[in-house]
């Protein structure tokens, strides 16, 4: 059975929207090579409407093996409004048929399935017990985002977590793995 792997960028308060406005500054190359690693692991990619957006956006114009890996492997996004992916190798899931198609996905051949961040798909997960590692990546900034809705901890998830890992980078960054009890 594949595992299905959330990987979330946050700042030290707890922000894990708009990364691309704070995280450039806390890049190292052994970070780096954990994000690679991590993208090697898997061969399916899974995000909620903005998340792909945002990488929508940005992947397709992007050379290079992380990118060829990232633009290459088959993408499921969870959505109800996104009806005509842009991404090359994208199919969208309506929320309604999220838990079941999910349930598939886990019990198709295949690597780990990595979904990158954090919303109502990684609720999802974790309330239906679909959610195998939880890795948040804490950068070592205040980013003081002041949307309620964009931090980790908000109203509707409850989760009980055991910590598995701790990978300290030179660049500050922590990243914390937890495994849902």
């Amino acid at each position: 059975m594949r595992r299905i792997i959330n990987s979330t960028y946050m700042s030290l308060d707890g922000d894990v929207q708009n990364p691309e406005k704070w995280t450039f500054d806390y890049r190292s190359d052994d970070a780096n090579r954990f994000a690679h690693e991590q993208l090697e692991a898997c061969d399916t990619l899974l995000m909620g409407r903005r998340t792909y957006e945002g990488f929508a956006a940005h992947w397709p114009g992007v050379t290079g093996d992380m990118a060829d890996r990232m633009n290459g492997y088959p993408k499921y996004v969870v959505s109800d409004s996104l009806t005509e992916p842009t991404w090359n190798n994208t199919t969208v899931i309506p929320r309604r048929d999220a838990v079941a198609r999910l349930r598939e996905l886990k019990a198709e051949p295949g690597r780990d399935v990595v979904q990158y961040g954090y919303g109502p798909v990684t609720a999802t997960l974790l309330g239906e017990g679909l959610l195998d590692e939880l890795r948040i990546w804490v950068h070592p900034v205040l980013h003081g985002g002041n949307d309620p809705t964009g931090l980790l901890a908000h109203a509707g998830v409850h989760a009980r977590l055991a910590l598995v890992d701790v990978a300290r980078y030179e660049s500050g960054i922590v990243i914390l793995s937890y495994r849902p009890l």
